[in-house]
């Protein structure tokens, strides 16, 4: 069944799963957002509870920091974030304005891995506001991305 506050994008890579795994979580910043956007990783705890923050710098100068944590980590599988929990100052979780749930997942395919990132949201309008950014086209921007790094060499 679909979820009508799901969005997702999907790719195939040619390359292996434990490949792909290494070069989503070790050379994250290189594929994280639409080139000519960068990433900052400010603070990436990759366990579960982990913290997840990066600032994001667009080519006018353009911010856009996000904080929020990992809500699980399944190595060589998926990772999945929210920003509706972050920590505060004395590491107690507290409660954020809430966008969405993403998650980033791979599993074999065909020789290769298939990679999918999902954002779930929690409003209908939250889904409208993610796609009027341009969820489609950045999301899948990123999964060429990643998959260009991984199919390198």
């Amino acid at each position: 069944m679909s979820d009508p506050r799901e969005l997702s994008v999907s790719t195939f890579i040619a390359a292996a799963p434990d490949k792909v795994w290494r070069v989503m979580t070790d050379r994250m910043a290189e594929w994280w957002c639409p080139k000519p956007w960068t990433v900052t990783l400010d603070a990436i705890d990759l366990s579960t509870g982990g913290r997840c923050a990066m600032t994001m710098h667009g080519p006018e100068d353009e911010t856009m920091p996000s904080d929020g944590m990992f809500l699980e980590v399944v190595p060589g599988k998926r990772f999945v974030t929210t920003d509706a929990v972050v920590r505060d100052e004395n590491g107690r979780l507290t409660p954020a304005g809430p966008f969405m749930i993403g998650g980033w997942e791979i599993e074999p395919e065909a020789g290769g891995t298939r990679f999918t990132g999902w954002a779930r949201h929690w409003t209908d309008e939250a889904v409208k506001s993610h796609e009027e950014m341009g969820f489609t086209s950045g999301w899948g921007a990123v999964a060429e991305q990643l998959k260009a790094l991984c199919e390198a060499d």
